[in-house]
């Protein structure tokens, strides 16, 4: 029997229904060791070395997980593909003593998209535990625990009992402090834009549109330079009786392209935009349809598709595609006479 060990209970059972009855899948529940909540536990002395323990949780984990490593044969570990789920690999070899030589031997497998040919590709294809990831992972992770043990106590004392600082805390509040001065020191400038809601009389293509003022008396206006109302005011009633034409129409044939595929940056900003999720609850959402199965892997710059998913795309067109549209636009009014 082949022991599988993923991250999340959910991941586990989509996994079991690919892989069948010849592997055990098991998840870590995340990380089962951590830095020690009751210590500083950083050797800044000794080049920063983190001092490890086993988290509350990952003790019973690592206790189950030991006893199911008796009737193993091999253990995969297959947590995710990014720096976070690399470290979890890690501590989990660290923690199993799985060193392949007086331990469990042990593969790393490695999969962005959970489905039956992914999971069959990454097994054809295991590899060794990425140091470098493992290390940034551990570099981000004994930062947050230098500066926020430093300057929690501070914005204790200072602001609030209970409020946490660190690496990514710290900066965010520098950037909002210093887009805040440039807010205060933006001097504002009055302008004014004239328009008119023009209609054909002739009850032709359109029956009403708008314009905006462009120029007057053949010179062109430049954004800023009606700066006061008085000005404006005295443009408009001149314009009041004034005469107008369509001088020129413009016909363009104009595309619009799908959207590309999401990156995180991307997918947050999007689920904001639409139903105001924060980008915890939108992560949250993603990592549940990542582990279903339904989307590729979520925390990523990568643009690239599944392959599994374009073939099913290019296979199933619809019957009736949409006509493109041709559209009128840049309508110009002819200047004020």
């Amino acid at each position: 029997m082949q022991l599988v060990i993923v991250e999340s209970p959910t991941k586990a059972r989509t996994l079991q229904g690919f892989l069948g009855s010849d592997y055990k899948i098991l998840s870590s529940f995340g990380h089962v060791r951590d830095l020690p909540k009751s210590a500083f536990g950083v050797d800044i002395e000794h080049d920063f070395t983190p001092k490890y323990t086993l988290t509350a949780k990952g003790k019973k984990t690592v206790k189950e997980l030991k006893e199911e490593l008796k009737k193993a044969d091999e253990v995969l570990i297959s947590t995710d593909p990014d720096r976070e789920g690399e470290a979890i690999a890690w501590h989990l070899i660290e923690a199993l003593k799985l060193d392949g030589k007086n331990g469990k031997p042990y593969k790393r497998i490695e999969f962005h998209e959970i489905t039956k040919s992914a999971i069959e590709e990454a097994l054809k294809n295991p590899r060794q535990i990425n140091a470098h990831l493992v290390n940034a992972q551990q570099a981000r992770r004994v930062l947050d625990r230098i500066v926020g043990y430093q300057l929690s106590p501070f914005l204790w004392k200072k602001v609030a009992k209970g409020l946490s600082a660190g690496r990514v805390q710290s900066v965010a509040v520098r950037l909002i402090a210093e887009r805040e001065r440039e807010i205060e020191a933006f001097k504002p400038e009055e302008y004014w834009e004239i328009a008119a809601t023009l209609k054909n009389t002739k009850n032709k293509p359109f029956k009403e549109f708008a314009a905006k003022l462009a120029t007057v008396n053949g010179k062109t206006l430049d954004k800023l330079e009606i700066t006061d109302e008085s000005k404006a005011i005295n443009i408009a009633r001149d314009l009041e009786n004034a005469s107008y034409s369509v001088a020129n129409i413009e016909k363009k044939e104009t595309h619009k392209n799908p959207s590309g595929p999401f990156t995180t940056s991307t997918l947050q900003q999007a689920a904001w935009q639409k139903f105001h999720m924060t980008a915890k609850a939108t992560m949250a959402v993603a990592q549940q349809l990542y582990e279903m199965g339904l989307i590729t892997y979520h925390r990523t710059d990568s643009l690239n598709l599944s392959i599994q998913s374009l073939t099913a795309a290019q296979s199933s067109k619809p019957r009736n595609w949409p006509r493109r549209k041709k559209t009128l636009s840049n309508s110009k009014p002819s200047s004020m006479k």
